[in-house]
């Protein structure tokens, strides 16, 4: 097969993109429809002219597969850690809110929140 390009893609047809799969990944494309053919094809031609994903990402994603099998869920827990003392400000509908970062929580208008989502919803 000669030399495929991303946009040739859009025309194959579903045998062409299990062949194409083949060549590129050198095995059998897996039991999906055509347009994740499409794409998993197109990532790999793009994967061999950019680079592979850094290995600190391919570790990442598997992290959250594996949380996704065991949990059902894809959702990380949070790297930030923002640090007690810190002032977050932020100006919505022209309006001005502090929000200070406590050792177990918030403080906003004087009054203790455990999330800021609480502190949006009050």
């Amino acid at each position: 097969m000669p030399r495929l390009n991303i946009a040739d893609l859009a025309a194959m047809s579903p045998a062409a993109l299990r062949a194409a799969w083949r060549e590129q990944y050198r095995k059998p494309a897996p039991d999906i429809g055509p347009d994740l053919l499409r794409r998993g094809i197109a990532w790999r031609i793009q994967a061999r002219v950019h680079g592979e994903l850094p290995r600190s990402t391919v570790r990442a994603i598997e992290t959250a597969q594996r949380r996704l099998e065991r949990t059902g869920s894809v959702s990380s827990p949070r790297d930030l850690a923002i640090k007690p003392g810190t002032r977050l400000v932020r100006e919505w509908q022209s309006k001005t809110y502090h929000v200070l970062v406590l050792d177990d929580g918030f403080e906003h208008d004087g009054r203790h929140y455990t999330s800021l989502s609480q502190i949006a919803r009050a």
